[in-house]
Formats: C-alpha cells, sequence, structure tokens
C-alpha cells in the first residue's frame, strides 16, 4: 500500500469524523434545549402542586372537625 493510499483512507476517515462529530454537536444541542424545557416544564408543575396542596389544606382546615362536639354523641 503506497503513501498516498494510506493518506487518502485517513484523510476520508477524518473527513467522516468530523461529519459525525458535528451531527453529535447538534443532537446534543437539541437535547439539551429539551432538558432546559422539561426543567422548566416540571418547575412549574411542582409550583401548580404546592399551590393546589395549600388549596385544599385551607378548604380541609374550614370542615368541620368529625371528631369534634358535633360529631360525638353525650357531650353538651
Amino acid at each position: 500500500m503506497s503513501n498516498t493510499s494510506q493518506i487518502d483512507q485517513i484523510t476520508e476517515r477524518v473527513e467522516r469524523l468530523l461529519v459525525r462529530y458535528d451531527e453529535l454537536q447538534r443532537t446534543n444541542a437539541l437535547l439539551s434545549a429539551q432538558v432546559q424545557s422539561l426543567v422548566q416544564e416540571r418547575d412549574s408543575l411542582k409550583s401548580r402542586l404546592g399551590a393546589a396542596r395549600s388549596r385544599v389544606d385551607a378548604l380541609l382546615e374550614r370542615l368541620p372537625d368529625a371528631m369534634g362536639t358535633s360529631g360525638q354523641k353525650g357531650n353538651p
């Protein structure tokens, strides 16, 4: 095998590696953007869940106590 042939093969491999590297960089950028979007969505959902829990807790506090005087027999 001649030196020119080896150089051509190496050049071809390097070019393929560079193309693959560019593809991977673009894929990584897209995935990073998707992760960021999902993190924001998760944070928003956690916030909404916390607000809903607070509302439910407030509603539960307004309910009459099931073990209170209105629910017990024999108490004045």
